[in-house]
């Protein structure tokens, strides 16, 4: 008899520089098996075009039918990235019962920006009972709101006690529009109105962008015969179904940092341990504790806006493979700088472009004296034209100047002003600035060999020219170059991840304890003070150039450094091993004496016994979650309930205040039949 074939999972990731795809198998043991794994280079413009040319390698590569694939899941950070650099379509923000002053609290106005708002009168109070509702201006500003917004986010006073205002808006705003709308109360059952309306604001921007995202999976997916169900990584790192994440896509922010975590602990069993994922532009770091993510107990700060988004307790730094190199200002031997800021590296954009960039580099390198725009060059990133609309007089000018060929910067700039203008192109996501990086400098050293190493060189010599503070050149070669940059990574590396151990520790000043840290394990002459620091577990290197730059991490952080077989698909990997984990929550409160009252999902009710209102609100939560958890894609999720109460004692008796009941639902995502 033949045994029966052991379904197939495709994980994709769809990062800021390269889309990732892996194949995996749950034979072998608990670990699975990794069939085959590729990359290919995102496109923002059409993100089917990178999805499809990493999971065609894959399936090329295994040599499978894609009818065998029974579950896909992906992570991205492109809702992270999109919220750092400021992206998403214009929403209107509807604040029932809240105030203009309001707006002022926890970022609100600033995230805002030039988007509408409207506020109306009502609302709740503590104990969800409710003032008087008045939707007339909203009514009434909704005909030309409809026609330049892409959606609405509804936040109503206190919305986590008695949702109704809210519930009444969106209907009015969905049978006058059609359109997208958000309700705070969906997306977090905690107390701080301007903090929820602002994660509700963000999630209604980012709804067409994860729609996008979804649908051209699926159409993929669709145009391949892969008829298996879709899952997404939220940022706590658990799996949700792709019609759950549509309508919740804020929660998809750090989805690929958590999927990394969870690819961490599968590979290598730890359930202790740093893991620092380097990519491209950023190095995450964080931590693992008893097999699972810590989490942010204060909601994930992203773009400088602090939400309430459960997700993993993440620090970014902006180091990677792809960094800027720069040179220290004003000092007689200048240290070598990087990021934050990330380049197409030259090696790169030499593939790519071949001549039109290497005789640039030829020509600068022929000047009897290096110049300060060597090496450089701006190029279009090639996003719709529509994203351009609104630029300044000299922002357009220069932006026509530059076209899809890099365009060396000593050709294109004549001046200062005009360097600050090509910076404010590169921050509306429309030019790149390519340059040298430390994928360059391992591309010299030859540890590097997927893009151009002559082009490289060419940047290594340019930046080696440079002077310092007593006019000699930086560096006699650039091989003493590229070794210096690869150096000053890895050492920077440490720091941030000894920092991220001193701020888990709750220890102030955690950037400079960490940097004279890891300054005296490397000086020759180290001082008076013998300073020396140990982790107490090990950190896991992801990402596809951790076997290069974490080689001499563990004498930096005094433990050791594994860096799994897979792990320049970590994401990808994490994003078909994990759970689907959801939740559900309810309160009871006493608004008097005798009245115990009860909110749980989009209902009120009143009890004169707590014991009843208390086991009515675990009922509640429990049928909550279980609907939640199909709808999130499980169909065998196991449920834990607990109740946490708020009492006092006044002359020996028992005071009830409040009780909050929570239940979580977990399981395996359903996979196709």
């Amino acid at each position: 008899m033949t045994a029966k074939p052991h379904p197939l999972f495709l994980g994709i990731d769809t990062g800021g520089t390269y889309t990732d795809a892996v194949l995996w198998s749950e034979e072998g043991g608990p670990k699975g098996k990794v069939l085959a794994k590729a990359k290919a280079l995102t496109t923002r413009h059409d993100l089917a075009v990178g999805i499809s040319g990493a999971v065609d390698a894959v399936l090329e590569k295994a040599g499978t039918d894609p009818a065998a694939i029974k579950l896909v899941s992906m992570s991205t950070t492109l809702a992270t990235n999109a919220l750092v650099e400021g992206q998403g379509g214009r929403v209107a923000l509807v604040m029932i019962g809240f105030s203009e002053a309001d707006l002022a609290r926890d970022g609100l106005k600033t995230a805002l920006g030039t988007d509408p708002v409207v506020f109306c009168p009502g609302g709740h109070d503590v104990h969800g009972n409710a003032a008087k509702l008045d939707l007339s201006g909203l009514e009434a500003a909704l005909p030309e709101l409809g026609r330049s917004v892409s959606g609405f986010a509804v936040c109503a006073y206190f919305a986590t006690r008695n949702p109704a205002h809210e519930l009444a808006a969106r209907d009015l705003i969905r049978e006058k529009t059609g359109l997208p709308v958000t309700a705070s109360h969906e997306l977090s059952a905690k107390l701080g109105g301007p903090r929820r309306a602002l994660t509700t604001l963000l999630n209604a921007r980012l709804i067409s962008m994860i729609d996008r995202l979804v649908a051209a999976t699926e159409g993929f997916l669709g145009h391949r015969g892969i008829a298996a169900p879709l899952m997404v990584v939220r940022g706590d790192g658990a799996l949700v179904s792709a019609a759950f994440a549509r309508q919740r896509p804020i929660e998809t922010i750090l989805s690929g940092p958590a999927a990394s975590l969870v690819g961490a602990r599968h590979m290598t069993g730890l359930d202790d341990a740093m893991v620092s994922d380097i990519g491209g532009t950023t190095t995450d770091v964080a931590v693992l504790d008893g097999g699972r993510p810590r989490l942010d107990p204060e909601g994930a700060t992203v773009g400088g806006f602090r939400t309430m988004v459960e997700a993993v307790a993440m620090r970014t730094f902006g180091l990677g493979g792809d960094s800027e190199v720069a040179l220290e200002d004003g000092a007689l031997t200048p240290k070598i700088l990087l990021g934050p800021r990330r380049l197409v590296p030259l090696a790169l954009a030499g593939m790519v472009h071949g001549e039109a960039v290497t005789a640039e580099l030829e020509r600068q390198l022929r000047a009897p004296n290096p110049g300060r725009m060597d090496g450089r060059f701006a190029v279009r990133t090639g996003v719709p034209d529509r994203l351009a609309a609104g630029l300044t007089a000299p922002e357009a000018k220069l932006y026509e100047a530059i076209g899809a060929t890099p365009l060396a910067l000593d050709r294109l700039l004549n001046s200062n002003a005009q360097n600050a203008t090509l910076n404010r192109l590169v921050a509306r996501g429309l030019v790149h600035i390519c340059g040298f990086t430390p994928s360059d400098a391992a591309h010299v050293l030859g540890k590097q060999a997927n893009w151009d190493a002559a082009a490289a060189r060419l940047g290594a010599e340019l930046f080696a020219r440079r002077r310092d503070g007593r006019g000699q050149a930086i560096a006699a070669t650039p091989e003493a170059l590229a070794e210096r940059v690869l150096v000053t990574l890895t050492r920077w590396s440490a720091e941030y991840i000894l920092e991220t151990a001193f701020a888990e520790d709750g220890l102030d000043g955690a950037a400079t304890v960490a940097h004279a840290l890891v300054q005296r394990a490397v000086d020759a002459h180290p001082g008076i003070a013998r300073l020396t620091v140990a982790l107490d577990r090990p950190v896991i290197g992801l990402g596809a150039s951790a076997p290069l730059h974490y080689a001499g991490l563990a004498a930096l952080v005094g433990n050791g450094c594994i860096v799994p077989e897979d792990t320049d698909v970590a994401n990808a990997l994490g994003a078909v091993v994990g759970q689907v984990r959801v939740s559900a929550e309810a309160r009871v409160s006493q608004p008097r004496e005798g009245l115990f009252r009860l909110a749980s999902g989009q209902t009120v009710r009143d009890f004169t016994d707590e014991a009843k209102a208390i086991a009515a609100a675990e009922a509640d939560v429990r049928a909550i979650v279980a609907e939640r958890a199909k709808d999130a894609g499980t169909d065998n999720a196991e449920i834990d309930v607990s109740t946490e109460f708020k009492v006092s004692t006044i002359e020996g008796q028992r005071m009830f205040i409040e009780a909050h009941v929570v239940a979580v639902a977990s399981g395996r995502p359903r996979i196709a039949v």
